[in-house]
């Protein structure tokens, strides 16, 4: 699973010409904790959080622009980026929010919920997305999808190097897939 299969988009961005109420009830009006902040070309140049806007003079009656209050620089992450990858930095960094670019251009986000929501979903539900997909590109039922835990064990009577590659990079971009195994010879 990668950050393309979890992230949230269209993402809303604000500019940091944007007053600070006006992103505080952006934020409030979509329940996000942050909203990416971007140039005229769309390219990421921060991040404005629920922390920024607290540490501001936000009560004050002029409280000035995102410019005023934003985090930057701000990392950020490919839409490549694994799903697991982007959990560690979560967590490491102490982030709830990583925009997610194509090269400098925001794209999507991906936050803490969007994480833990591909975590919840059940085997069951998995199982029907992954076996869609490769009888998608299969065109017909020619593989057997199990999942448990969300770990995708596919089986099939024979399988060479690139399928098996393609088999496993079909079925790791559902959300929910931990790990992927393809297993032959009627092993299931």
């Amino acid at each position: 699973m990668r950050a393309r299969d979890i992230m949230t988009s269209p993402v809303i961005t604000v500019t940091p010409a944007v007053p600070v109420r006006g992103a505080a009830a952006l934020l409030v009006s979509h329940g996000f904790t942050s909203l990416p902040v971007v140039d005229d070309e769309r390219r990421l140049i921060g991040i404005v959080t629920e922390a920024d806007l607290l540490r501001g003079k936000y009560f004050e009656e002029n409280a000035g622009t995102v410019a005023d209050v934003m985090t930057s620089p701000v990392e950020a992450m490919d839409s490549a980026t694994p799903a697991d990858m982007i959990a560690r930095v979560m967590i490491d960094d102490r982030v709830r929010c990583l925009p997610i670019v194509d090269g400098s251009r925001v794209v999507g986000v991906v936050t803490r919920r969007d994480l833990v929501r591909a975590i919840a979903r059940t085997d069951t539900a998995v199982a029907s997305d992954v076996q869609r997909m490769l009888d998608v590109y299969g065109g017909g039922r020619k593989w057997t999808v199990t999942v448990l835990d969300g770990e995708v064990a596919i089986g099939t009577d024979f399988t060479d190097d690139e399928t098996t590659r393609v088999l496993t990079a079909l079925a790791e971009s559902v959300p929910g897939v931990m790990r992927v195994r393809v297993l032959t010879g009627g092993k299931r």
